[in-house]
């Protein structure tokens, strides 16, 4: 059996998420200010095609955050409530809360958030010149 977190240990560790997703949230507003500024500047089929791209990724991404936050808030919340009630976290509960599988979801997404980041630097670095 392995050794279960900290009640506050996963409470700082979900307020850190949460707080990353807020600033991924303006990265993508940011993204897509410059997606309008290329699609006024550019019309070329190249640049119309990625533009697509992103204008569909771009969405799931937030959704994904929503998504993401909502689960990881209730947590923190649940977690408050039991540090209130001086209730331990024990590894049936951590379990049960299922906190694996969020890190693991919350891992995936930012995975495939750097790799969207880093897909349109590239694009923009590129067109945007």
């Amino acid at each position: 059996m392995s050794a279960t977190p900290s009640i506050m240990s996963l409470h700082l560790g979900y307020r850190l998420w949460i707080a990353e997703m807020n600033f991924d949230i303006n990265v993508l507003r940011i993204f897509n200010d410059y997606l309008e500024e290329l699609s006024l500047r550019k019309d070329e089929p190249e640049i119309n095609t990625r533009i697509g791209y992103f204008e569909q990724r771009f969405p799931v991404l937030r959704k994904e955050i929503d998504e993401l936050r909502n689960e990881m808030h209730l947590l923190k919340m649940k977690l408050a409530s039991y540090a209130r009630e001086k209730k331990p976290l024990d590894y049936k509960t951590y379990l049960t809360d299922n906190h694996t599988n969020i890190a693991e979801r919350y891992r995936e997404f930012r995975k495939n958030f750097n790799q969207a980041k880093k897909e349109f630097e590239e694009f923009e670095t590129k067109w945007l010149k």
